[in-house]
């Protein structure tokens, strides 16, 4: 592959709502580039961007892809990103491999939450963007509703630098508004051809031209002051103003076209090249100067130390790991030494490649600003940086979003368990955005997502990389026992077989712990001697492992006092173990007595949504047996703060999608243990005893 330099680069991240055409027109561009020789289509299973099994499978994206492409000379990386808001742990990753963000837009269907998302997500990430409105050859679409749409949601910097012409099924070319170029696609040699720009849009392409104009004069003075004397600027006055107010975020340009047809991709790319800043345009970036622990600011330039940034983690059964990672400054080369400052270890670089898509394309050198991909380096996951030993720098990590759904994994085979564990591990080094625990209590192995359609990935990427077969169901619910009332109870083991008895006598009162802790509290209140002082830590060792079971449906117990207060011994027959068997006698006895009730775990509940849809998020935490706590606002979201039991929550995630169109995000933590109302209680305890039954 050719040499390029970092002013010659652009890293484009494609972004924008599921659907709207981001992996299509990933590949028209690859295909008028001539990168690939053959259109593939997302139906057939047959994209560039779209490779993996599952993405095949279901049709949509679910991992940031990356391809570059050549055009005059400069070299592109397209970085697809997913739409699916299951997956938006690869929109954080994607984003931070590139200099631009293009947010595609459906001519139809026009802004979307995604596209809304999607902004967010930029604007947090203080990057340059750009539109693109798409499918303007379907029925129903309209470039000048969605343009004015998009100016009014996102302000007056939106500008357009293309216009379609024709419309709906006429739809057959593009406008290129600074040059004044106009294309159009020829049915009979199926290439966009040149024409003069159609009268009856003529005015329109000045008034777009007038509005950029006015959008880059605000962005510089000098240019103000032109446009102001002159009334006009010129083409390379406009072009350099483009670059600048985009990298600054101050301008947002709009291109158009068909994507599935490629008409105006050859457009969209002279926009690329003379619009969209270059890494060595972008911003300084901040980082972490590790010689004095300062904080830096860092040019990507080739001619500094070498320095690069992981963003992401390919896991492998076949080929093993593939780090890709953005170098920042420097070069760096395959048998280059570095350091990896976050993990404090050194990384031999070895075979290094461009991507396209998952064909790996040998790279001897990868430049400041350019994208590449290592194999197999030893210490090094997403989120690290890597540099020269004698230059340590440190970029800031990926701050991924916490999970919101948890699912237990239950092999199908029992000799599976083993190999689950091992697969998910693996799995967790591609992706930050699931967690897995073990859940020692109930014997499950739990992973944590980002919706429904995500763990179901990772169980189906279980069976196709590593070859295991799971089930994944709701996690059992940690329910606990506890008492209400007081008990004072005789516990008394008495046993003659021949030889030395068994005997054991003990005397326990058992309350409520009202000290806010959970734990057993045992108090030794003997006197006397008479049980003698080797047997009482027999006594609370005993009662310590009753309370792994309680009585009502053998939840564990918390919150329990029990005062040895008295008790008998025999000078031959007593014995640790009769004292131990003594003390779970009481234990039973004195728990049936002391009003037995159930627990269940309480989340706090933190509920982020416009305010529009707040009735319908109250009405339905109500349904769930939840307390409205409260309401803060945050920016244009209002936030509902409450508190609701963690049985009732397994599905929230998806809950809160559909009631606000994906609009609302919550985050819940574990805060206590409540007691279940009668009626639940009941149900549980019922379905406890059905389960044991079966077991037995």
């Amino acid at each position: 592959m050719k040499t390029y330099s970092t002013k010659n680069l652009r890293n484009i991240g494609i972004i924008g709502h599921s659907g709207s055409g981001k992996t299509t027109l990933t590949e028209a561009i690859l295909y008028h580039t001539k990168t690939i020789d053959r259109l593939g289509k997302i139906e057939d299973g047959n994209t560039t961007s779209d490779y993996d099994p599952e993405e095949k499978k279901r049709q949509i994206s679910v991992s940031a892809s990356i391809a570059s492409c050549e055009w005059k000379d400069i070299k592109i990386n397209l970085v697809d990103i997913p739409g699916y808001f299951d997956f938006i742990g690869e929109t954080f990753q994607g984003l931070r491999a590139v200099d631009l963000a293009m947010i595609v837009v459906s001519g139809v269907s026009g802004i979307q939450v995604g596209t809304e998302k999607s902004w967010n997500h930029v604007n947090k990430e203080k990057l340059p963007r750009a539109f693109y409105i798409n499918k303007l050859d379907r029925e129903n679409s309209d470039f000048d509703k969605v343009l004015a749409d998009l100016k009014e949601k996102f302000g007056l910097s939106v500008v357009p630098i293309q216009y379609p012409i024709g419309k709906e099924n006429n739809f057959k070319g593009i406008v290129n508004v600074i040059s004044g170029k106009a294309k159009i696609f020829d049915e009979t040699s199926k290439t966009m051809k040149d024409i003069d720009i159609p009268e009856d849009i003529v005015e329109k392409i000045d008034d777009c031209k007038n509005m950029i104009m006015e959008a880059v004069a605000e962005t510089d003075e000098e240019l103000l002051d032109k446009y102001f004397n002159e009334g006009t600027l010129s083409d390379e006055d406009i072009y350099t103003g483009l670059i600048n107010g985009c990298t600054k975020g101050d301008v947002v340009p709009v291109m158009c076209g068909s994507a599935a047809n490629v008409i105006g991709v050859e457009t969209l790319l002279e926009n690329i090249v003379q619009c969209f800043p270059s890494p060595a345009d972008v911003e300084s970036i901040i980082a972490k100067n590790l010689k004095d622990n300062s904080e830096v600011t860092i040019k990507i330039d080739e001619k500094e130390p070498f320095s690069a940034f992981v963003f992401k983690t390919i896991a492998d059964p076949f080929v093993g790991k593939l780090s890709l990672f953005r170098v920042m400054t420097g070069k760096l080369r395959s048998d280059m030494t570095v350091y990896n400052v976050k993990k404090d270890k050194s990384e031999k670089i070895g075979s290094m490649y461009f991507l396209k898509g998952k064909q790996q394309i040998a790279a001897s050198q990868i430049i400041a600003g350019d994208l590449g991909a290592v194999a197999k380096l030893q210490f090094t996951s997403t989120g690290d940086t890597l540099c020269e030993v004698s230059s340590p720098v440190m970029f800031e990590d990926i701050k991924f979003p916490p999970e919101v759904i948890a699912k237990a994994v239950l092999p199908k085979s029992k000799n599976d368990e083993d190999k689950i564990l091992s697969g998910l591990n693996k799995l967790l080094e591609e992706d930050p955005t699931f967690k897995v625990t073990r859940d020692m209590e109930n014997a499950e192995v739990i992973i944590f997502g980002m919706g429904e359609t995500h763990t179901d990935i990772i169980s189906c990427k279980l069976k196709s990389k590593f070859g295991v077969d799971v089930i994944l169901q709701d996690p059992k619910i940690p329910y606990r026992e506890t008492i209400k009332k007081v008990s004072d109870v005789q516990g008394k083991h008495k046993k003659q077989s021949g030889g030395h008895g068994q005997y054991g006598d003990v005397k326990i009162k058992f309350e409520p712990r009202v000290d806010g802790e959970d734990d057993l509290e045992f108090v030794d209140k003997i006197v006397g001697g008479v049980v003698p002082r080797q047997y009482i830590p027999a006594v609370e060792k005993g009662l310590r492992e009753c309370i792994s079971q309680g009585v009502l449906a053998g939840y564990p117990v918390i919150r329990l006092k029990a005062t040895l207060h008295d008790g008998s011994f025999h000078p031959v027959d007593s014995s640790e173990m009769a004292f131990k068997t003594a003390a779970s006698i009481a234990y039973k006895k004195g728990l049936l007595e002391a009003q037995p009730v159930l627990l269940e775990p309480i989340v706090h509940l933190e509920v982020s949504v416009p305010e529009y849809y707040m009735g319908d998020i109250i009405g339905d935490i109500n349904k769930k047996r939840g307390r409205v706590l409260g309401m803060n606002s945050s920016g244009e979201n209002q936030v509902i703060i409450a508190e609701v039991p963690q049985s009732e929550m397994f599905r929230y995630a998806t809950d809160l999608r559909s009631m606000t169109q994906a609009r609302g995000d919550f985050t819940m933590r574990f805060e206590r243990y409540e007691e279940v109302p009668p009626a639940q209680a009941n149900k549980i305890i019922e379905s406890r005893k059905n389960v044991k039954v079966k077991d037995e």
